[in-house]
């Protein structure tokens, strides 16, 4: 039976490092080929949607440009300065999961909402593991970048099966229900990261473009509580940031 050697373990770990560089690429790329994302296509539906309350302000978009430089940045950095560290290794698999489904998803949500929502739970389940996986060392070049992305996908997936309950059907109080259960989520997942304050402010930038949306429109009270868990997670994520200053 053959054992894994030393250098068979760098060899391996350096390899996960080329695939995580290859699949960024391919992930930052995707928005180029695919024609980019301006929302689920409301007839899709079963009931046709005119611009759910649930689905943020476009400009909150924005905030793909900076997840993709500095993942591009993090892979990098880790290829050419931790390929072999087994620290940075460990999530590597994990984050590569999440890229790889990320890469088809515009393709897949201009087609199907419904496995889109499917694939972007994936995305966030394979992104929440590699985030908790990161070390402590080197946070703004792994562990900060992967919360970025991974609180986005947490508030994407929040809207995502929002508007999927109101287009088939559910109440405006159900979809803003499934909206902000799964950011409550988040907020619980906040609290259990030490020193990823990205995450929880992602999710907040989010909330903030869902709230600016309905501030001037009949929807007072959505506004109102994407601004409390906006705020809860602002906290959660400043808290976060002390604790990790604290044990440093």
């Amino acid at each position: 039976m053959a054992y894994p050697t030393p250098e068979n373990q760098r060899d391996g770990a350096r390899m996960r490092a080329i695939l995580i560089l290859v699949a960024t690429i391919a992930f930052a790329s995707a928005p180029f080929w695919s024609g980019g994302f301006g929302g689920f296509d409301t007839e899709a539906f079963p009931v046709p949607l005119n611009d759910p309350a649930t689905q943020p302000a476009g400009y909150v978009f924005s905030i793909w440009g900076i997840i993709y430089v500095w993942l591009l940045v993090s892979a990098a950095f880790g290829l050419l300065a931790r390929a072999e560290d087994a620290s940075w290794d460990t999530g590597r698999w994990w984050l590569i999961a999440s890229l790889v489904l990320g890469t088809p998803w515009i393709s897949v949500a201009i087609q199907s909402p419904v496995w889109a929502t499917f694939l972007i739970l994936g995305m966030l389940c394979t992104a929440l593991r590699a985030l908790w996986l990161t070390p402590p060392h080197d946070r703004w070049v792994l562990r900060l970048p992967i919360g970025l992305y991974a609180g986005w996908l947490t508030a994407a997936t929040g809207v995502s099966v929002s508007v999927l309950l109101a287009g088939y059907g559910a109440g405006g109080l159900w979809s803003a229900t499934g909206l902000f259960l799964a950011l409550l989520g988040g907020l619980a997942v906040q609290l259990s990261l030490l020193g990823a304050p990205t995450y929880g402010i992602a999710i907040a930038w989010g909330l903030l473009g869902v709230a600016t949306k309905n501030l001037y429109t009949n929807g007072v009270t959505l506004t109102v509580m994407a601004l409390i868990v906006a705020a809860l997670l602002l906290w959660a994520a400043f808290r976060s940031e002390a604790q990790a200053n604290r044990s440093a």
